[in-house]
């Protein structure tokens, strides 16, 4: 055997066996990069979007997100901007009018519609913000209860009809899902029909009313799902006399729950992208 016959055979059994091992590595390795990724990109999400670790968080936009999306595309109105009202409005649908009412954007009664009306309700002891109603309150001894008046809240009372308006059956909406969820839906419509409108006599809604039709006239549906765009409707029935909420920093809250949640991320995904809600909330 020639020098350089062994010379070459070598550095062909020397690559070879590298090239074996290099593959080898690699095969068994790539589950575990793409398992590492898959975890940076959950981590990346978690801290952009903080209010999605809450449970109640998460539960109140499972309920409600769908419907949402409908109503905002057929009435011209940003799905997000519509969830991250909601979400400061009703508490996440905690407030104990929204609980009782269905009424998760706090919207007035006019003069031939029912609300909710004056209430005799207990707050605990160790948590003054807790307004407790129907079943609620046998759990706990009296001696852990405050009771209080509660006015007239002037909001409607989205229970069906024979209910609504009344100080009986306040637990009614969470013993009775599909009430519940057809009470939010109403809400949620006569905010984006009858509140945004041009007929609303306060110039915050017909501005915007204007202002989305024309923007969805120019650039399609799919402009709802625009940040810029979601941000400024909320910024013109918000923050001002005559608006939707006239503090100043409400619209700043209602921009904070829709980035800190991602709301634009999570209608985009379920609308356009066709996801399900529970693999758009995880991603």
């Amino acid at each position: 055997m020639s020098k350089k016959f062994f010379l070459s055979f070598l550095l062909f059994f020397t690559v070879t066996i590298v090239l074996f091992f290099t593959i080898e590595y690699m095969l068994e390795d790539k589950p575990v990069t793409k398992k590492v990724d898959i975890i940076k990109k959950a981590d990346i999400v978690k801290k952009s979007y903080k209010y999605r670790k809450y449970l109640h968080v998460e539960q109140f936009y499972k309920e409600i997100t769908k419907d949402a999306i409908e109503i905002g595309m057929k009435y011209n109105v940003p799905p997000p901007a519509l969830l991250a009202i909601a979400g400061v409005e009703s508490g996440y649908g905690r407030g104990y009018v929204a609980h009782i009412t269905g009424n998760i954007l706090s919207l007035g009664a006019n003069s031939n519609e029912p609300e909710l009306p004056a209430l005799y309700l207990p707050n605990l002891k160790s948590d003054s913000s807790k307004v407790l109603f129907g079943a609620q309150i046998y759990k706990y001894k009296d001696d852990e209860l405050i009771w209080k008046n509660r006015p007239n809240s002037l909001k409607k009372d989205y229970r069906p009809k024979g209910i609504a308006g009344s100080p009986e059956f306040l637990d009614y909406l969470d013993t009775n899902p599909s009430k519940k969820r057809e009470a939010h839906y109403t809400c949620m419509e006569d905010f984006a029909s009858k509140w945004i409108s041009l007929s609303k006599k306060f110039k915050p809604f017909v501005d915007a009313r204007k202002m989305l039709d024309e923007q969805v006239k120019l650039h399609s549906k799919e402009i709802l799902f625009d940040r810029d765009l979601n941000i400024k409707f909320i910024y013109m029935i918000g923050g001002k006399e005559n608006s939707f909420n006239y503090r100043k920093s409400w619209p700043k809250k209602v921009v904070n729950i829709m980035d800190n949640v991602g709301l634009l991320d999570l209608t985009y995904s379920l609308h356009v992208e066709g996801k399900t809600f529970k693999n758009a909330w995880a991603l």
